[in-house]
Formats: structure tokens, sequence, C-alpha cells
């Protein structure tokens, strides 16, 4: 079966939730059938479809979150939450 591309939010509109130090905290869900990155008005969800094990879930979520903001990787942190739902990423601009 194939699989669909990334469901991406417009990179300014992720940027403006980026605050003055550079953070951008987000809910992840890890296992999704979809890879999404979707703007509430209570945060940011990152939908997954890496599984929680051995780290593969943050790494999915770092790539997807550089993807949708145009940048490589290396520019994304993991700063809080590497084994809980609710993360805090710190974003180079």
């Amino acid at each position: 079966m194939k699989r669909l591309p990334a469901d991406l939010p417009d990179a300014d509109a992720l940027r403006a939730l980026i605050d003055e130090q550079g953070r951008l905290a987000v809910r992840a869900t890890p296992g999704a059938r979809s890879e999404t990155i979707t703007i509430t008005g209570t945060g940011v969800g990152v939908k997954v479809r890496a599984k929680p094990q051995e780290g593969a879930a943050n790494t999915a979520v770092i790539r997807l979150v550089a993807r949708a903001l145009d940048l490589a990787p290396s520019r994304v942190e993991l700063l809080r939450g590497a084994t809980s739902r609710e993360k805090l990423l710190r974003i180079a601009l």
C-alpha cells in the first residue's frame, strides 16, 4: 500500500508559534496511520507513524517538524519530553 505524503501546515503559521527563546511545545501521537502536523487552539499536534520504541518516535517528530519549517533536522532539538507525549523542542531559525 502506498503511503500518503505528510500533511503539513504553512511554515509561517508554525513559525508564529515559536516563542522568543526558539521553543515550540508539541503533543506527539506515535503509531499513527499518517504523518500530520495540526495547529489547534490549544497548541501543535504532531502525528507520526513511528512507534515509541528506542527513540524512533522522537526522531520522527523532529524530522517532521524540521520538514514543515523547511529546516535541517539538526536545527531541531528535543529539550524535554523524551518519554512523554508532551514535548518541548528548540528550533534554531
